[in-house]
């Protein structure tokens, strides 16, 4: 039995209920017309955690809420092109297009749409973070967001990271909580991207836990015991990974090449490294390419029951989560959760607004 005082969460989204209710945020979502967001709304408004914004056509949204018994207490809901901020949006917009020399979309039909009415929201400054792609395919809203938010400049490329919950199985990180990347977006990630995956994964699990991570890239093979092109492919991100950490003075503890058991079972690590410090289970699995990341997503999701959150979007200026069309009320629940912390650490980073050297 919990004995959380939350009910209905569980020892990660706990924690970020907890820093939210210090630091209340608001998380946009750009498909607001699901009866899934507006209960997982609702849980965010109950908690104390969040100011839920929903985009969509607000007779729609009033009506589901009203039949199903939800309540938009404190739940702001916004359609796009009734907006007072839609003109200065559409201004904006035209502005970055005439920058870029592109000048064939009408700026009035592209910011009315949802997923880039939200994402301005976000640049802007009107919302703190974006959780979209509960009725749409992912792609929709990876092109709204890269072509509307600002990118980091350390990131080589936008990635996803996945937050995986599952007390109920054995080693599966400290607490029953693993963090998987990339599980959306590059399909072969080079050297240099694997490596920057490797750190940026590692910055958002320290956020998340309120710890030091364990990280580990992962092979089908242990340190050379297997010889192939992709083994060395992992060990040289390792490598690089490790040293990009110490320049800056992140205090990570790194792994690489190892296979799954190595990482997260220590009797195995114990045999296959015989001669290495004693080490406890990773908390951030690190996959040498999107085949391989998915998949076990999906595995672990759908036959091992664990809980999944996100994905949550790395390589961008602002916080920002796609969720599956699948996901649950509870996955949409705590990607928000763990949105809206991110911006915590973004507003503690960034006060002005500006991340130093990035640009659309």
């Amino acid at each position: 039995m919990s004995t959380s005082p939350f009910p209905g969460t569980n020892p990660f989204t706990e924690y970020q209920i907890q820093k939210l209710r210090a630091h209340p945020k608001r998380v946009v979502f750009t498909e607001g017309e699901d009866l899934r967001v507006l209960r997982a709304a609702q849980r965010l408004v109950d908690a104390e955690a969040a100011v839920p914004v929903l985009l969509g056509n607000r007779d729609a949204i009033r009506g589901l809420a009203a039949e199903n018994g939800v309540s938009l207490k404190f739940v702001n809901v916004i359609e796009p092109a009734k907006s007072s901020d839609f003109g200065l949006f559409c201004q904006r917009f035209a502005k970055v297009e005439r920058y870029r020399k592109l000048s064939a979309a009408d700026p009035a039909d592209v910011v009315s749409r949802p997923h880039y009415f939200g994402a301005m929201m976000v640049q802007y400054g009107q919302a703190d973070a974006l959780v979209g792609g509960n009725q749409t395919l992912p792609a929709s809203l990876f092109r709204a967001l890269l072509h509307t938010i600002q990118p980091l400049p350390t990131v080589p490329k936008m990635f996803g990271m996945m937050v995986l919950v599952a007390p109920h199985l054995q080693h599966f990180g400290e607490n029953g909580i693993l963090f998987l990347a990339d599980c959306g977006l590059i399909p072969q990630p080079s050297v240099e991207q694997l490596a920057a995956i490797t750190l940026e994964t590692g910055k958002l699990a320290k956020h998340f836990l309120g710890r030091e991570p364990r990280i580990a890239l992962l092979s089908h093979s242990t340190k050379g015991s297997a010889g192939t092109e992709e083994a060395r492919k992992m060990a040289a991100a390792t490598a690089l990974a490790v040293e990009k950490a110490k320049e800056a003075y992140l205090d990570f503890s790194i792994i690489g090449e190892v296979q799954a058991d190595v990482a997260l079972d220590p009797a195995a690590a114990e045999i296959k490294l015989p001669n290495a410090e004693k080490r406890e289970a990773a908390d951030v699995l690190v996959f040498p390419n999107l085949d391989a990341a998915h998949i076990s997503l999906k595995l672990l999701q759908h036959c091992a029951g664990a809980i999944n959150y996100g994905q949550i979007l790395a390589g961008l200026a602002r916080p920002c989560a796609q969720v599956p069309r699948t996901a649950s009320e509870e996955t949409i629940f705590g990607t928000a959760a763990a949105v809206a912390v991110e911006a915590i650490k973004y507003h503690q980073l960034y006060p002005d607004g500006e991340v130093e050297g990035a640009t659309l």
